[in-house]
């Protein structure tokens, strides 16, 4: 794995899940799987580290957290990180990632991203690594007939098709701004598929706060921009 250092237990089962939660789109990915891990029973387990991750620790209630981290329950491995990957080590950290997965009787890795479309619905796509794959998500997600998925999540599905890992991902509809309520339709579908009976009410409760305060700055910045004069021309400075 050379410079991208895997620190951790074993997952405690076998035939290994690992869901995936990296930021992007309206952070779908890492607030789904962040909240996946808090509130369904994983445990910690490690850490991923490297020479190319940016110098920055992260901390929750005078805690020092990895930026990157590794949380197991039962056959279920799931990675959340709290920074973006630059593109030009995704491949690296894929590889790294999957490396050590391998190494664990891996059975599958699940994808939690959001993708950006002109609508506003909340829906949840599919995609899979290969067709038998995706027709188990056919009845739970909307299926795109093209598009393209950037950044870890591609990579990984990339790097996934590549070595014959069978793959699936969930996308769920944002906005490019963080997206709570992107992600309880997320771990909707997830609660459907892998059944795990994660209450996303306080998360929905979250989501119409961070709605309602977006909605309040708005409201501000259009009294603000109408309160200002507009100068009139000959108050204009002239140059030259």
């Amino acid at each position: 794995m050379g410079d991208i250092k895997v620190i951790s237990e074993a997952p405690k089962g076998e035939e290994i899940t690992a869901l995936m939660g990296f930021p992007g789109s309206g952070l779908v990915g890492s607030i789904s799987t962040q909240y996946l891990v808090d509130n369904g029973g994983f445990e910690y387990i490690g850490s991923i580290t490297s020479k190319y991750f940016p110098p920055v620790a992260m901390m929750v209630d005078g805690v020092i957290n990895a930026p990157i981290r590794i949380y197991s329950k039962d056959s279920y491995v799931a990675f959340v990180s709290d920074i973006p990957i630059h593109t030009s080590i995704c491949y690296e950290v894929t590889t790294g990632i999957l490396e050590w997965l391998n190494g664990h009787k891996l059975k599958q890795v699940v994808i939690l991203a959001g993708i950006i479309t002109n609508t506003f619905e909340k829906r949840v796509f599919g995609v899979a690594s290969e067709p038998a794959y995706l027709e188990t998500l056919k009845d739970k997600t909307e299926i795109l007939p093209m598009g393209s998925i950037s950044g870890m999540p591609g990579s990984l599905l990339t790097e996934c098709k590549t070595l014959g890992i069978p793959a699936i991902g969930f996308l769920g509809e944002t906005i490019n701004a963080p997206d709570p309520r992107s992600s309880v339709s997320v771990l909707n579908v997830l609660n459907d598929v892998f059944h795990f009976n994660v209450d996303v009410e306080p998360l929905l409760e979250q989501a119409e706060e961070i709605e309602a305060s977006m909605q309040k700055m708005a409201e501000q910045v259009r009294q603000s921009e109408n309160q200002q004069d507009v100068p009139k021309k000959e108050h204009l400075p002239m140059y030259g």
